[in-house]
């Protein structure tokens, strides 16, 4: 799949799309297929360092889409529910593992 990362701390010129695994969720999490997902100023901050992670970094913490997997023991959602999650890193790429306690589900058919 393809998602945005960082491999040096900087500016906008820093950020580059990769080719990534495909990630796979465990228990208690589902994945989501995104169809959106928030550019947010806090984005900024972990692209110039301010808050630092491990790099390469996969930048966003903001998104929705549709359930497409989930992990094992995984029973408030369902393959198909659309979602919505907030802070939670790894949003700027085709598909993101949450914990499903931070997804809100929200009607069909609104994305």
């Amino acid at each position: 799949m393809r998602a945005v990362r960082i491999h040096e701390f900087g500016g906008p010129e820093v950020m580059s799309v990769d080719e990534v695994p495909l990630p796979e969720p465990g228990g208690g999490e589902a994945r989501v297929k995104l169809a959106a997902v928030g550019v947010n100023f806090i984005d900024t901050y972990h692209r110039k360092g301010l808050y630092p992670g491990r790099l390469p970094l996969l930048l966003g913490n903001e998104g929705a889409g549709n359930v497409d997997a989930v992990g094992p023991g995984v029973t408030d959602v369902t393959v198909g529910t659309q979602v919505t999650f907030a802070l939670q890193a790894g949003a700027y790429a085709e598909y993101v593992v949450v914990p499903t306690w931070k997804l809100v589900p929200f009607p069909p058919g609104s994305l």
